[in-house]
């Protein structure tokens, strides 16, 4: 039994393109779970780009990636001591910094190049006016240090990135700072050519790319394998709860699990209407309804009842054909949630 990523490669790998030669200074961010599609199998595609640099999320999401690419690896969580161990410096492998405390526990004497975190609207890491104030001497002599970064929002007032980003750069220049390197996050190409622009020629803008870079081909597509169907009559028991069936129907089993990252989703920003759709799936869910990712005859169906570690079980009405044992659905899966037995591209 497979829960399984079927890729279009060609189509995948000509969308990475288009993207790298849109973006100048293309960082493809490497991380979790590879954007579903695996850390080997990404690293893999960012060395096909021929990219100078990636970035893994952690520390220890270095070595899932080294068997596929060899180059600078930035890690974007901030080092943080006390907490972290300290680690060995490495000539390709760049640490994130948002602290006097982190910047003295890796020192470019010992070999460490690091990148230096500021803050930004975000509030979430990064050194503030004061503590840039403060560490400015010490950074305009350090050697290793290989640039500055900064995390934008993904939903900023109009105009507000570009304004972030020459407000940082004016920030570092003020302090005595001539920043070379800029690795930003969430820059649209416009955004990115207008800060560019408005920076001047003697900053490099970095752009750590994900979620742009690995999805939105519509390359890929997540497959679940039937494994039986069952009919099931009007008041009959199912399933680990041993609910009785509200009517008679068709229980297909199918690959896919909580185990695979099934049925997980990420809270919502919450509008009005977001909130009444909430309360009414909410509604459905108390009464047992919950409808699955999984599609048959083009549609998705309910779960029957929770999804277990492994398998699902989902309702289909009596009058439908039911899908053949052996045969795969089409789900539909969060790809930054999901985990695959097998990712297959042609």
């Amino acid at each position: 039994m497979t829960f399984s990523l079927q890729v279009d490669g060609a189509r995948w790998r000509a969308h990475q393109d288009a993207v790298a030669a849109a973006v100048p200074g293309l960082v493809p961010v490497v991380k979790g779970n590879g954007y579903g599609f695996g850390p080997v199998l990404a690293a893999a595609q960012a060395a096909r780009l021929g990219v100078p640099a990636i970035a893994v999320g952690l520390a220890q999401e270095v070595a899932s990636v080294r068997g596929s690419y060899d180059a600078d690896v930035l890690v974007l969580q901030p080092h943080l001591p006390g907490v972290d161990a300290v680690p060995e410096a490495a000539d390709s492998v760049l640490r994130t910094v948002a602290s006097a405390a982190a910047l003295e526990e890796l020192p470019a004497a010992a070999g460490h190049r690091v990148v230096v975190e500021l803050m930004s609207s975000m509030r979430r890491f990064g050194l503030d006016e004061a503590e840039l104030a403060a560490l400015a001497p010490g950074l305009a002599r350090r050697a290793g240090l290989e640039g500055f970064a900064l995390h934008l929002p993904i939903d900023p007032p109009p105009g507000g990135r570009v304004a972030e980003v020459v407000r940082a750069v004016e920030r570092l220049r003020s302090h005595g700072l001539k920043p070379t390197a800029l690795w930003v996050s969430h820059l649209s190409d416009a955004e990115r050519a207008a800060a560019a622009h408005a920076v001047g020629d003697g900053v490099r803008l970095l752009s750590r790319i994900g979620t742009r870079l690995w999805l939105g081909s519509g390359a890929d597509q997540a497959r679940a394998t039937v494994l039986a169907v069952h009919e099931v009559r009007r008041g009959e028991r199912y399933g680990y709860r041993q609910r009785r069936a509200a009517r008679s129907g068709q229980l297909v089993v199918v690959s896919g699990g909580t185990s695979h990252g099934v049925a997980l989703s990420a809270p919502t920003a919450g509008g009005a209407a977001q909130r009444v759709k909430a309360a009414g799936t909410g509604g459905l869910e108390a009464v047992g309804r919950s409808l699955s990712p999984f599609r048959v005859g083009g549609a998705r169906r309910w779960f029957a009842e929770p999804p277990h570690m492994q398998v699902s079980m989902v309702w289909l009405p009596p009058v439908e054909p039911a899908p053949q044992v052996g045969s795969e659905l089409d789900v539909d899966v969060r790809m930054t949630t999901v985990s695959f037995d097998r990712v297959v591209v042609s």
